[in-house]
């Protein structure tokens, strides 16, 4: 199984929840230097609980599953002010 297909396999793990809430989340792209790109969509983009979303779930859920993953980034959020 390759890097991309081992990300989204993580994601899957945590998709129904943000599913229920209205959003989801997109692999934009993973970089040469293991650092994978998303996109939040639906309810997940304009959720002003997005960023600990991302932090505590869908962040957490990528580094456990595919330790070689050096950051976790969405290319559609702003960090908390």
């Amino acid at each position: 199984m390759d890097i991309t297909q081992q990300v989204e396999q993580a994601l899957e793990t945590i998709r129904p929840y943000l599913i229920a809430d209205g959003g989801d989340v997109a692999i934009e792209e993973i970089t040469s230097d293991k650092v994978v790109r998303l996109k939040l969509l639906g309810n997940c983009g304009t959720c002003k609980m997005s960023f600990m979303t991302m932090k505590a779930g869908i962040e957490q859920a990528i580094l456990k599953a595919v330790p070689e993953i050096t950051a976790v980034e969405a290319i559609n959020l702003s960090e908390p002010v």
